[in-house]
C-alpha cells in the first residue's frame, strides 16, 4: 500500500440536506389558540354590549338632557318676567342647572366626537330642534351647554358635567385591557397544564433513547387519569427495555467467549492437524473470517451512547492507515490538518474509518489497475468539521445509495465480490450518530463512491466532552 501527499478532492453532487421542520412547539401553539378564543369572545362580549347597553344607554342619556331643557323652556315662556327671575333662581341653586341669556358676542367651543357621543348629539338635535348648539364652553366658563330658542330669543342652559356620563371611554378601554391581560395570563397557565405532562413525557422518552432508564420515570399518581395511566405505561414500557438492555448485555458479553473459544480451538487444530498447506490456509481464513463477523456483531450491537471528547483527527486517521499500510492493494492519499480536532469518542472514531477504508479495499478498487485509491480530506466549516473519504471504483446505483447503511444488505454485483456481514457501513452511521454527527454517501462525478461525515467541532481542544450545540446537516467537502 502506498501513501502519499494531499488527496485531489472533486466536486461531488452533495447529500440530500436534512433540514429540520421549523414550527411551533406545543406550548404555543395552545396558547394562540386559547388566545384566539379569548380574544374572540371579548370582541363578541363587546358588540353584545353596545348593541344591548350603549345604544339604549345614549338614547335615555339624549332624553334626560332633552326633557330637562323642554321643562326649562317651556317654565321660562310661560312664566312673567318677575316669576322667571325667581325661576332661574331657583334652577340655579336647587338644581345645579344655570340659563343664562345668549349674546351675539359669546364665544363658545362646541363639542366634537371624542367628548360627546355622536348618538347623544343625534338624539339631542331630533328633540330640541335643529338650531340646538351643545358646548364644552362658553366665554372660557367649561360646563355642558346646550343653546335653544324660545320664540326669537336664545339661551344657554348650563348643566354640571358629572351629571352627565360618557358611555365608554378610557374606563371601558381600561377594563378591556385588563381583561385581555387576564385573560392572556389564564391562557398561558392553562396552555402549561396541559403541555405540562407531555414535555415531562418527551424528556423521559429523549433519556430512554439515550439508555438513562432511571431518569425516565415519570409520576403515577398524576391527577388526571388519563395521564397517569399514560405515565403508568411508559414507566412499564421503560422497565421492560431496562431488562432488554440487561439481558442484551449479558449476552454480548457470553457471545465473546462462547463463540471464540470453539474458533480459537478449531485453528489449533486446523494448524496440527491438516497436512495440506493450501487446504490450512484456506481454512484458517474461513475462521478469520468467522472471527471478524463476530466483531461486526459486536460493534452493531454496542450501547447507543459515547463518551465524547475533543480528539485530534489526524492522528487518528494516521493511526487507522499504519494498521492496513502492509495492503498492496491500497494507495491512500490524505490532506486533514495537523491541529483540527473533533468532538468524539476516539476509540468508535477510529473504528469509523477502519470500516471506511476496509469497504473502499473490499468493493472500491480501479478496475483497470485492481488497487484500492482512497482519498481522506477534511476541513473547518464554522463549528462543524467536514470528513470525507471517497474511492475510485466503480461506485454504485443511484437507487441502491440509501440502503447501503441498512444492516446486511449488499450492493450491485459490482460491490459484491467479497465476503462479509454486511453491516460495515450500518455500524459508521450508527456509530457517527452515536457522537452526534451525520453520514451520508454519494457517487462521484468522476466515478467512485464517496463517504461524507460531519462531526461537532470542540470549543477548545483542551476541553473535556461537550455535547453538539444544534443538528449537523449533511454537507460536502470540496
Amino acid at each position: 500500500m502506498n501513501v502519499t501527499g494531499p488527496a485531489p478532492l472533486e466536486t461531488a453532487p452533495a447529500p440530500l440536506e436534512m433540514r429540520p421542520r421549523v414550527g411551533l412547539s406545543l406550548f404555543w401553539r395552545t396558547f394562540f389558540l386559547l388566545s384566539l378564543l379569548l380574544i374572540g369572545s371579548i370582541v363578541a362580549w363587546l358588540q353584545t354590549f353596545r348593541a344591548l347597553e350603549f345604544e339604549p344607554r345614549a338614547v335615555q342619556t339624549a332624553q334626560q338632557i332633552a326633557s330637562l331643557v323642554n321643562l326649562s323652556r317651556a317654565a321660562l315662556r310661560y312664566s312673567d318676567a318677575i316669576a322667571r327671575v325667581s325661576l332661574i333662581k331657583t334652577l340655579a341653586e336647587q338644581e345645579g342647572v344655570r340659563i343664562l341669556p345668549s349674546k351675539p358676542t359669546d364665544v363658545y367651543v362646541v363639542f366634537d366626537s371624542a367628548s360627546l357621543d355622536e348618538r347623544v348629539s343625534e338624539e339631542l338635535v331630533t328633540r330640541l330642534g335643529p338650531g340646538t348648539v351643545l358646548a364644552s364652553a362658553v366665554n372660557a366658563e367649561k360646563g355642558f351647554w346646550v343653546g335653544f330658542k324660545i320664540d326669537a330669543d336664545s339661551y344657554w342652559l348650563l348643566m354640571d358635567r358629572n351629571r352627565f356620563t360618557r358611555v365608554g371611554g378610557r374606563t371601558w378601554l381600561i377594563w378591556l385591557i385588563t381583561a385581555a391581560g387576564l385573560s392572556l395570563a389564564g391562557a398561558a397557565l392553562i396552555a402549561r397544564l396541559i403541555n405540562r405532562p407531555l414535555k415531562q413525557l418527551s424528556f423521559a422518552a429523549s433519556r430512554v433513547r439515550d439508555g438513562d432508564f432511571d431518569a425516565s420515570r415519570l409520576d403515577e399518581k398524576a391527577v388526571t387519569s388519563e395521564i397517569r395511566e399514560v405515565n403508568i405505561g411508559f414507566n412499564r414500557m421503560a422497565q421492560q427495555l431496562a431488562k432488554i438492555e440487561q439481558d442484551r448485555a449479558v449476552m454480548l458479553a457470553g457471545i465473546s467467549h462462547d463463540l471464540r473459544t470453539p474458533l480459537a480451538r478449531l485453528r489449533l487444530e486446523t494448524e496440527m492437524s491438516v497436512a495440506d498447506r493450501e487446504a490450512r490456509e484456506h481454512m484458517a481464513s474461513d475462521i478469520d473470517q468467522l472471527d471478524a463477523i463476530i466483531d461486526k456483531f459486536l460493534d452493531y450491537a454496542r450501547p447507543d451512547h459515547a463518551e465524547l471528547r475533543p480528539v485530534n483527527l489526524r492522528d487518528v486517521i494516521e493511526a487507522c492507515v499504519y494498521a492496513v499500510q502492509d495492503h498492496g492493494d491500497m494507495r491512500i492519499n490524505t490532506d486533514v490538518p495537523r491541529q483540527l480536532y473533533v468532538l468524539a469518542d476516539e476509540v468508535e472514531l477510529a473504528r469509523v474509518v477502519s470500516n471506511l477504508l476496509e469497504n473502499a479495499r473490499r468493493y472500491g478498487k480501479t478496475p483497470e489497475t485492481g488497487i484500492a485509491v482512497v482519498d481522506i480530506a477534511a476541513k473547518q466549516r464554522n463549528e462543524w468539521v467536514l470528513l470525507k473519504v471517497r474511492d475510485h471504483g466503480m461506485g454504485v446505483a443511484p437507487e441502491a445509495l440509501p440502503n447501503l447503511i441498512k444492516p446486511f444488505f449488499r450492493g450491485d454485483a459490482a460491490r459484491t465480490a467479497a465476503t462479509g456481514a454486511g453491516l460495515g457501513l450500518a455500524i459508521v452511521d450508527k456509530t457517527v450518530q452515536r457522537m452526534g454527527g451525520i453520514f451520508a454517501l454519494a457517487n462521484t462525478t468522476s466515478g467512485g463512491l464517496a463517504a461524507h461525515i460531519k462531526l461537532q467541532r470542540p470549543r477548545s481542544p483542551l476541553s473535556s466532552g461537550e455535547a453538539p450545540a444544534a443538528s449537523p446537516k449533511t454537507e460536502e467537502v470540496s
